[in-house]
C-alpha cells in the first residue's frame, strides 16, 4: 500500500490497528458490508479500509512496472514476519530457452521422502514473484508438513500466453523426474496455484493427463481463474470496491491473452475443456467477495460431473487473495489452513 511513510511504520500501524478491541476496529472500518447474502470478515474489511484509504490497486497508474512495485511493497505489510524454520534451496529448471527459477522449501523435521506442492504464484501473469509470494510457499508447506516447489514463471506481457504456461508444464515435468534429488516421493506430487495461478496449475495437469505423463495426485486450487471468455453473475456483483476489480481482470486478460488469441482456448480457460475425467483430487476455493467466485465455482462442478473427487470451499466472507494476508488478522489464516489440512491430508503427510 503506498502510504508515504517507510514500509516499517506502515507495518506498524497496520499491526496496531488489528491489534485493537473488536469495537474499536469496527469503527475503523465502518459498518459491515454485505452483498448476494454474505457479510464481509471483519478483518478483510479493515484491510479493505487501508487499501482505500492509500488508493491500492492490483493495477496501479503507470501500468506493468508500478503495479509489480505494489505487490512486492505489499507484502511487507500484511504477509506477517517469516515463518520459520523453512530451508530454502534456489533452483534453476532448465529448458531449452534457458532456465526457470525456483525454490524448494522444505519445513524443518521433515525425514525421508516428504509429498511434494509445485506451487505457481497469481498475480494475473502480470505481477507477482517468487518473493510476494514466499509467505504462502512458507506456510503451506510448514502446515502440511510437504516440501513445496514455488515456480517464478515469465510474465506477461514481456512473455504472453503461452510463456508461463510453458515454464508450469517445465516445472512438473522436473518435479517427477528429480524427485529424489528433491527428497520427494514420486506417488506424492500435488500443483496448485492461486488466482492465475491456479489458472495455470490447473491447465498443467490437464496437459498431463492428456498426453498420458506422469499426473499428479492432487490439485489445490485457491481463488483460480478458470474462464476469459466469458464474465458471470460475480463479475458484475463484485465489479469493483474490493481490491480486484472486473476492470483488473479485462487489464490482465489483455496482456496474458491479447487479440487475436481464442479465449475459449481450454489452455487459456480450463473451464471449457472437453473432458475432465481422470483428473486428480481437487481441492477448489473461492472467496465471497470477488469476481472470480462464479467461475471457480463451475469449474469444481464440471469437475465433479465428470467424476472428479472435489472439496469446493467458499470462504464467502472474504476477498480475492486472502492467502497473501497472513500477517493480519486471524480470518485469511483459517482460511488458507484449511488449503493446507487439504494438502496435508491429500499426500498422507
Amino acid at each position: 500500500m503506498s502510504i508515504p511513510f517507510p514500509v516499517r511504520i506502515q507495518a506498524a500501524v497496520v499491526r496496531a490497528v488489528y491489534a485493537l478491541p473488536h469495537g474499536l476496529r469496527r469503527a475503523f472500518a465502518g459498518k459491515p458490508e454485505v452483498r448476494d447474502g454474505q457479510t464481509l470478515a471483519l478483518d478483510a474489511q479493515v484491510i479493505l479500509k487501508f487499501q482505500r484509504m492509500s488508493k491500492a490497486t492490483m493495477v496501479m497508474p503507470g501500468g506493468v512496472g508500478p503495479s509489480r512495485d505494489e505487490m512486492e511493497h505489499a507484502r511487507h505489510l500484511v504477509g506477517g514476519p517469516r515463518i520459520e524454520p523453512v530451508a530454502v534451496r534456489e533452483i534453476g529448471i532448465p529448458q531449452e530457452r534457458g532456465e526457470t527459477p525456483a525454490r524448494l522449501y522444505t519445513p524443518a523435521g521433515l525425514g525421508g521422502a516428504s509429498g511434494l506442492l509445485v506451487y505457481v504464484h497469481g498475480g494475473g501473469w502480470a505481477v507477482g514473484s517468487l518473493e510476494s509470494h514466499d509467505h504462502v510457499a512458507r506456510f503451506l508447506a510448514q502446515r502440511a508438513r510437504v516440501r513445496v516447489l514455488s515456480v517464478g514463471y515469465r510474465l506477461a506481457p514481456e512473455h504472453p500466453f503461452p510463456a508461463g504456461l510453458e515454464d508450469v508444464r517445465a516445472a512438473l515435468d522436473y518435479a517427477f523426474a528429480k524427485a529424489v534429488d528433491l527428497g520427494v516421493d514420486p506417488e506424492r506430487i500435488a500443483v496448485g496455484g492461486d488466482s492465475a495461478g491456479g489458472n495455470l496449475a490447473a491447465v498443467a495437469v490437464q496437459e498431463a493427463v492428456r498426453r498420458g505423463g506422469p499426473v499428479p495426485v492432487f490439485q489445490l486450487l485457491l481463488y483460480p481463474v478458470m474462464d476469459l471468455s466469458t464474465k458471470r453473475r460475480s463479475h458484475q456483483l463484485f465489479a469493483e470496491t474490493y481490491f480486484l476489480t472486473s476492470d483488473n481482470m479485462d487489464w490482465f486478460a489483455d496482456r496474458y491473452a491479447p487479440e487475436p488469441l481464442d479465449r475459449t482456448d481450454p489452455r487459456i480457460s480450463p473451464l471449457l475443456a472437453a473432458d475432465l475425467a481422470g483428473l486428480p483430487p481437487t481441492y477448489l476455493s473461492t472467496a465471497g467477495f470477488d469476481p472470480l467466485r462464479d467461475e471457480g465455482e463451475a469449474y469444481a462442478q464440471a469437475l465433479e460431473a465428470a467424476g472428479v473427487e472435489v472439496y469446493l470451499s467458499r470462504q464467502s466472507d472474504l476477498i480475492h487473495g486472502y492467502a497473501n494476508y497472513l500477517g493480519v488478522g486471524h480470518r485469511f489464516e483459517d482460511a488458507t489452513a484449511e488449503a493446507a489440512e487439504a494438502l496435508r491430508k491429500a499426500l498422507g503427510c
